[in-house]
């Protein structure tokens, strides 16, 4: 079922259930009026039959003739009454009780007109008369009574029903709204994890069974945008490692021009010396230009190596090796930017586990960055310092990497990993700092991004030291 449907019906049967509430509690107290109204008027109707009782008495013990005119009156004046509140009595008491009442007030009246008539006062007169008297008494005692009971049954029966149905509400309330509610969160909670992922460059997958509803087809489409997102990847990663060889090319250029005059120079020289050279003297010459086509192809492997889509192939590495073949690569690029840079590499560094051609890449990445970081300042002011060092933790190490450009405006600290955030002079092309972090993140390491107290960007690549496991057949199990 939908999660709106789902909402729907539940505000419904709440409604319905409050809803049903109010039109049983509006009919149980418009008969608990009602009934009350009945009973006001059933106890004015007894003080009146008292006081004519009372008339009774007088009539045969005082020999009042106006005893009987009063009771006669109040009969009339009862009747009134009924006359007047037939609606709400016939409502609170039924047609049955009102006929009857009416009947014992008409035999009442009636035996008391005939003796005023006749002026009788014998027994057999008295005893028909205080009969009619007690009958009519004890009808209404009766009545009145039975509808006291009806008020507190109806007010017990109507607490017992909102007490129910306050339990039916709560019970919605407890049982299905977290149920509901508890779906929800659980599939926005794999949802966000998954986003998280993603952001960090972990493309993995939602797993387990969808509910049948928005949210299941929002999981289905982040799994799809995952898929997505890892097929990318890789087109991603080339396109910016082609943006990057064009800022290499300059220095690259540069490099291979120099062996390329030295084999020239070396192989004119040969030519023209060649019958005065001894054998020992041709052979070092042949040495020297192969040694100069030696560093042409060390160039140019470090070029396709950098620019070929390559699978992820972790090995045990040294750090300062990186870092070291990093500088080789993109030497000349920091010559011809008139960049000067400083190398501490900490000795002694426990080995990592990592694949080498990723780090290549990030660490690229960075001195591009610092590169174009420096690109306004004048010559002597342009420096790079790279440092290797244990980490805060003795199981990592770290990278540092110090430029001495403008630095990282600081509201834009938190967000130079986000993908595909750039500032102009900071973030520079490169491989882009987000995927360079899905690497970093990949290796189980960490990079953090900040200002030198002095001025200029502070990037740290933090990695774990590798530790070695008993099988070392499985490199593939080894901790990172």
């Amino acid at each position: 079922m939908k999660i709106r449907h789902q909402l729907t019906a539940s505000g419904i049967l709440t409604i319905g259930l409050i809803v049903l509430i109010l039109v049983f509690a509006s009919r149980d107290m418009n008969a608990v009026v009602a009934k009350v109204r009945f009973v006001e008027i059933g106890d004015d109707l007894n003080a009146s039959l008292l006081e004519m009782r009372l008339a009774e008495k007088n009539y045969f013990l005082f020999n009042e003739d106006k005893a009987l005119t009063e009771i006669i009156s109040g009969v009339t004046k009862a009747e009134d009454t009924l006359a007047q509140v037939r609606p709400e009595i016939l409502r609170a008491t039924g047609p049955g009780n009102v006929s009857t009442l009416r009947g014992y007030l008409e035999e009442y009246a009636r035996i008391a007109k005939e003796t005023a008539h006749s002026g009788a006062r014998d027994a057999a007169t008295e005893q028909s008369l205080r009969e009619a008297g007690r009958k009519l008494r004890d009808f209404s005692a009766r009545l009145i009574r039975a509808e006291r009971d009806d008020v507190n049954r109806i007010i017990a029966a109507s607490r017992r029903g909102m007490f129910l149905s306050f339990l039916a509400i709560l019970a919605m309330a407890v049982l299905a709204g977290p149920i509901v509610f508890f779906r929800i969160l659980k599939s926005l909670r794999r949802v966000v994890d998954l986003a998280h992922a993603i952001s960090e460059g972990r493309f993995r997958h939602i797993e387990g069974v969808f509910p049948n509803d928005e949210l299941g087809t929002v999981q289905r489409a982040m799994n799809a945008m995952s898929d997505e997102l890892k097929s990318r990847e890789s087109e991603l990663l080339q396109s910016k490692k082609l943006a990057s060889l064009g800022t290499l090319t300059a220095g690259v250029a540069h490099e291979i021009t120099n062996p390329l005059n030295n084999i020239s120079m070396l192989a004119e020289t040969f030519e023209t010396l060649y019958n005065d050279l001894g054998r020992e003297q041709r052979i070092e010459f042949i040495h020297k230009i192969g040694g100069e086509v030696e560093r042409i192809r060390q160039i140019v492997v470090g070029l396709l190596n950098f620019s070929k889509p390559k699978q992820a192939d972790p090995r045990e590495a040294r750090l300062n090796d990186i870092v070291s073949g990093t500088m080789r690569l993109v030497g000349n690029m920091l010559d011809v930017s008139g960049i000067e840079v400083e190398l501490h590499l900490a000795e002694g560094l426990p080995p990592i586990f990592v694949d080498e051609h990723q780090i290549y890449q990030v660490l690229v990445n960075i001195v591009t960055n610092a590169i174009q970081a420096m690109e306004e300042l004048g010559e002597g002011e342009r420096r790079l310092i790279i440092s290797t060092r244990v980490g805060c933790a003795p199981d990592c190490l770290e990278i540092e990497m110090r430029d001495t450009g403008k630095g990282i405006p600081v509201e834009l600290l938190p967000h130079v990993f986000d993908p595909f955030f750039s500032t102009k002079g900071v973030s520079g092309t490169g491989l882009g700092l987000s995927v360079s972090y899905g690497i970093i993140k990949n290796h189980g390491g960490r990079i953090r991004a900040g200002n030198a107290p002095e001025g200029g960007a502070v990037l740290t690549v933090e990695l774990p030291v590798y530790v070695k496991e008993e099988d070392d057949e499985h490199p593939e199990n080894h901790g990172h």
